[in-house]
C-alpha cells in the first residue's frame, strides 16, 4: 500500500463512525466529509416541503435540485463536527431529529438519490486528502480508495448512544423505541437493492464496542503516518 490520501469509512447508525472519523481528519489534516448527512438533507428537505418521501421519483427530482454543503464547524460550542448547509440554511440539528431519523433510510435506498449524491461524493474524492464517512464508500463511492475502513458497534452499545445524543440535545428519548429503530435501519440499510451496508472485500474491520474514541482515532491515525501520507517518510 502507498501513500494514503483518501480514507473510506463504513459502517451502521451510531457505530461512532462519524466521531471518530472526524478526530481522523483533524489530526491528519484532511477534509471530512459525512456522506450520511446529505441524505438526511435529502429527507429534511421533503418533510419541509410536503414531498412524500415514499414517493421516488418525487424525491429524486427534489434531490437533484438542492444545494447542500457540508463546511467545517462554524459554532463547536453545540457539540456539531461540520456545518450543514441545506440550500444555504442551516440544519446541522434539524437533520438529526427523530422524524429525519424515521425516514432516510428509505430515502437513501432510492437509484436516482443515490445516483447524485454518489457523483457529488467522488467529485470530493478526487480532491484526495479527505475522509469520507458513509455507508457505500468503499463498495460504490470510492473503490480505489487505498485504505478502508469498516466501523461498527454492537447495537445495543449504538442505541445507548444515540438514546445519550438524545438526551443531551434535550428531546425526550426512550431507550426501547431507539433500539427498534437502530436495528430497524440496519435491516432496511443492509437489504435495499442498492449499494447495500456492507464492508467491502478488502476493508479492515474495526468493533468500536466499549472502547474509547480516542483509542479508536489512535488505531486509524496509526495505520495512515507510517504509509508517507503526503509523500514524505
Amino acid at each position: 500500500m502507498g501513500a494514503i490520501n483518501v480514507i473510506a469509512i463504513d459502517g451502521p447508525a451510531a457505530s461512532g463512525k462519524s466521531t471518530v472519523s472526524q478526530q481522523v481528519a483533524r489530526e491528519l489534516g484532511f477534509l471530512f466529509l459525512d456522506t450520511g448527512c446529505m441524505y438526511r438533507a435529502v429527507t429534511l428537505a421533503a418533510w419541509q416541503r410536503g414531498v412524500d418521501v415514499m414517493n421516488e421519483t418525487a424525491v429524486t427530482h427534489l434531490a437533484e435540485r438542492l444545494v447542500i454543503e457540508i463546511q467545517p464547524a462554524t459554532n463547536e460550542e453545540d457539540g456539531r463536527h461540520y456545518t450543514v448547509l441545506l440550500d444555504g440554511q442551516d440544519v446541522t440539528w434539524e437533520i438529526r431529529t427523530p422524524t429525519v431519523d424515521a425516514h432516510v433510510s428509505q430515502v437513501s435506498s432510492y437509484l436516482g438519490v443515490r445516483q447524485e449524491m454518489v457523483r457529488r461524493q467522488r467529485a470530493f474524492g478526487k480532491r484526495g486528502q479527505v475522509v469520507m464517512v458513509g455507508r457505500d464508500i468503499g463498495t460504490v463511492v470510492m473503490p480505489d480508495a487505498p485504505l478502508k475502513l469498516y466501523i461498527t458497534a454492537t447495537a445495543a452499545e449504538r442505541a445507548h448512544r444515540r438514546w445519550q445524543d438524545r438526551q443531551n440535545q434535550g428531546h425526550t428519548a426512550d431507550y426501547e423505541a431507539i433500539l427498534a429503530d437502530v436495528e430497524r435501519r440496519d435491516e432496511i440499510d443492509s437489504n435495499r437493492e442498492h449499494s447495500p451496508l456492507r464492508p467491502a472485500a478488502d476493508a479492515i474491520i474495526i468493533d468500536t464496542t466499549g472502547r474509547p474514541v480516542e483509542e479508536v482515532v489512535a488505531e486509524i491515525v496509526g495505520m495512515v503516518r507510517p504509509l508517507a501520507v503526503n509523500g514524505k517518510p
